[in-house]
């Protein structure tokens, strides 16, 4: 499927038709309704509910008509719901079909359940666009509607400190919907619960920023605990010293009860693991994996008990080091690079999913929470943001440091290490136990493909790329 008829069909549900006798609704400060709450039980059908932009303290309420266009106007609508909450769910409790949400920022809501949500979504086809959710003890929580399909899009938001504290709530919890679309986004500092925990069956999480930063005690950065299908393309993830989980992604962790077959696609991902322990990824060994040019750098393994028996991967980079990466400013969660970078050329095209969904970076996350088009070139670049070069460029510290022949077939030599100690690396950053001797390696019975040689020096380590033919 090439990716214009993708998008295509992926906004489909988006449409509707207008209904000649739709109204528009003017809520705010001097207007006839002061506050939206006033208008939910008089909207109908294909109306529109603009908010002017404002303070609404403790105004919750629940919509019921369908294709409603609920939207802030002038800035954002703030519904500060002050621990207040409708029917005991949500500050907004949306139960009509297809409705659309925009700059709206929903916070403070609390419930005696715990569980209170600036959104809570009963109907069915819900997309949310340029919102903020801020200090619930849920973002959105979405549940199973009673009836099929059921899509939900959300772009360009942010997710803060969300969630109760309990590990049960969570910047945003999305239960057993078709598909969730979520790219755009910034979702960090979740309270001990996931930045992003969803059910859906099909999940696109492209082009976000999850972390969890120097203070951050969220538990996982994406937790899809039902398996399905899942592509992560594009994201910025990062875990901090304090997170809960140690594990950054987690797939199929409580069973695989989503249709199958169960995948998970993670490509162009750039993710950091601040802690010492933990992993990148956590899945059964009975679920399908393609990993294709991401970027791990930081403490922990890549999986957390060994790869699933159908593994695809290529064209990763495993650091441990975050400094050896150039980023343009790792302490601010920067991880856009700098030249030179061992991420430089290192990336291998992933080509499609079994599906057919093109498995390529078109974008790039914009912070916060916008985006633009991704430099696409002949080369690729592992992670999330690329260097727009042609030229392929020399990774190492010093231009001393030279590799010959490369591409090399039985030996390599090095010269310019200095006694340093040298190693081959496969192209996920693993030891191959070829150690660098009297200045070369051998080569002999290696694989063919893409390596790194790391150069262990008194000021770092240092990478340079190494071609096996």
């Amino acid at each position: 499927m090439n990716r214009s008829l993708y998008l295509l069909c992926a906004g489909a549900f988006l449409l509707y038709s207008s209904d000649a006798s739709a109204t528009q609704w003017t809520v705010g400060p001097g207007q006839t309704y002061t506050a939206p709450s006033q208008v939910a039980a008089l909207v109908g059908d294909g109306d529109t509910v603009n908010i002017q932009a404002g303070t609404y303290p403790s105004d919750v309420t629940n919509w019921t008509a369908n294709d409603l266009l609920l939207r802030g106007t002038g800035g954002h609508a703030q519904l500060a719901s002050n621990g207040t909450a409708w029917g005991g769910k949500g500050i907004w409790v949306i139960q009509g079909d297809r409705t659309r949400v925009e700059w709206i920022e929903f916070g403070e809501c609390s419930v005696p359940d715990h569980n209170g949500a600036g959104i809570r979504m009963e109907g069915k086809n819900l997309t949310v666009r340029h919102c903020v959710f801020r200090d619930n003890e849920n973002g959105i929580l979405a549940g199973t509607p009673a009836s099929v399909p059921s899509n939900i899009t959300i772009e360009h938001c942010e997710f803060d400190h969300n969630g109760y504290g309990d590990g049960f709530s969570h910047n945003l919890y999305i239960n057993y919907t078709d598909t969730l679309f979520f790219r755009y986004n910034y979702s960090h500092h979740a309270h001990v619960g996931q930045e992003l925990k969803s059910r859906a069956h099909v999940n696109f999480i492209e082009y976000n920023r999850l972390s969890n930063e120097a203070t951050g005690d969220a538990s996982r950065e994406i937790d899809l605990p039902d398996g399905g299908q899942a592509y992560l393309i594009g994201n910025f993830i990062q875990q901090g010293p304090m997170g809960q989980n140690s594990n950054l992604v987690g797939f199929g962790a409580e069973s695989l009860s989503n249709p199958g077959p169960h995948a998970i696609y993670a490509i162009n991902n750039t993710m950091v693991n601040e802690k010492n322990v933990g992993s990148f990824f956590s899945m059964p060994a009975t679920v399908s994996f393609k990993g294709y040019a991401n970027i791990m750098a930081g403490g922990g393994t890549i999986m957390a008990t060994g790869f699933p028996n159908a593994t695809d991967t290529a064209g990763n980079l495993r650091a441990p080091d975050i400094a050896d990466l150039n980023f343009q400013s790792a302490g601010t969660y920067d991880y856009r690079l700098f030249a030179p970078s061992p991420a430089q050329n290192m990336g291998i095209p992933a080509g499609y999913s079994t599906s057919g969904y093109p498995l390529v970076a078109w974008e790039e996350y914009v912070h916060p929470a916008n985006s633009e088009g991704r430099c696409q070139q002949a080369t690729l670049d592992a992670g999330a943001h690329q260097l727009c070069t042609t030229a392929v460029e020399e990774r190492a510290a010093s231009a001393a440091i030279t590799l010959w022949p490369n591409p090399g077939r039985e030996t390599v030599h090095i010269t310019g290490a200095n006694g340093s100690r040298v190693e081959l690396l496969d192209a996920l950053g693993r030891a191959t136990g070829r150690i660098g001797t009297a200045g070369m390696i051998d080569l002999q019975g290696m694989a063919a493909g893409c390596y790194f040689v790391r150069v262990s020096t008194p000021k770092g380590n240092h990478f340079l790329r190494l071609v096996v033919e």
